[in-house]
């Protein structure tokens, strides 16, 4: 079975088959963010933590971390939201950017072995990007499109993550340090979006044996209760073999889906974590409370009154 290990300087998280899903927060991107890309362009990092904080608190195993505002000094404001997060959360992160020059100013302050988002099928990208990769020691997601674009073909989309797999290990990086985004399209625009995804991540599990991960919130776009499709879209992608997600671990429904379908797949031994974080907490008893006494109150006569 393929194991993908990303680290900080003091925790591993492992993504994997037969293991629990990896939530991995979307929070810290300023992308239709106003406030968010206003405050990181004037150096004001106080929001970027209490995401990340709050992130964490709610049940994400990674962050991913964006500085993509226009105009701005791109590299720079990447280096320093990473160094910030990882200076108050030991949880491993994906650097995030579609420039280069950002995802090297991020990898060389990482602490660890990071995830970089992303990679595609381009050819030149393909000639920067991984060369990058290797040199840090990093995993990269590799989006399934290249030059031709996003096809709506599974199969086309399946080919281009073969080519990418195999271009990493050309320049030494295994397969288990690629995780594949099969791209996941709005279902109010294409209405077979979820099967797709569904049939080319098994693909992608069964054939070309590697870990995958999307976008999570794309599938709802433009629909309304966005948080239901996007449960139900988790909950089934995970029973077809998908590992991990980029998604908002701060609406609870997301963190319930995930952990419910770890439960379903076997990946929760004992539903262990489940009742760690969702069990009942027995209320302080009253004072003056006798020892043994049921936070409810006792019940009369010692007894339960049986049925007639």
């Amino acid at each position: 079975m393929t194991d993908t290990i990303i680290s900080s300087a003091t925790r591993e998280v492992v993504i994997g088959f037969n293991r629990p899903f990896v939530i991995i927060g979307e929070r810290i991107n300023p992308t239709g963010r106003k406030i968010l890309a206003a405050e990181m362009a004037a150096g004001d990092f106080s929001r970027v933590e209490a995401d990340a904080l709050a992130q964490v608190a709610a049940g994400a195993h990674m962050l991913d971390v964006n500085a993509g505002i226009p105009l701005a000094d791109e590299p720079a404001i990447l280096a320093k939201a990473i160094q910030l997060v990882q200076s108050i959360t030991d949880v491993p992160l994906s650097i995030d950017s579609s420039i280069v020059e950002a995802l090297a100013a991020g990898l060389a302050v990482y602490k660890g072995k990071a995830l970089v988002n992303s990679v595609t099928g381009e050819e030149e990208r393909l000639e920067i990007v991984l060369p990058l990769v290797k040199k840090y020691g990093a995993a990269v997601i590799a989006i399934s499109n290249d030059e031709t674009g996003i096809s709506e073909d599974p199969n086309v989309r399946f080919e281009v993550a073969k080519k990418i797999v195999h271009r990493a290990m050309d320049y030494g990086i295994p397969a288990s340090d690629v995780i594949v985004d099969p791209l996941v399209m709005p279902i109010g625009a294409i209405n077979k979006a979820g099967v797709q995804v569904m049939q080319l991540v098994r693909r992608l599990r069964d054939e070309l044996k590697v870990n995958t991960s999307c976008g999570a919130s794309n599938v709802s776009f433009g629909l309304p209760a966005r948080d239901g499709i996007n449960s139900a879209f988790l909950t089934m992608a995970i029973a077809a073999g998908m590992t991990s997600a980029i998604t908002n671990p701060l609406h609870g429904d997301i963190v319930r889906a995930c952990m419910g379908a770890d439960v379903m797949m076997g990946n929760d031994p004992d539903c262990a974590r489940w009742i760690r974080k969702f069990r009942d907490v027995p209320a302080a008893p009253a004072p003056g409370a006798a020892p043994g006494d049921s936070p409810r109150g006792r019940r009369e006569g010692g007894h339960r009154r049986r049925p007639s």
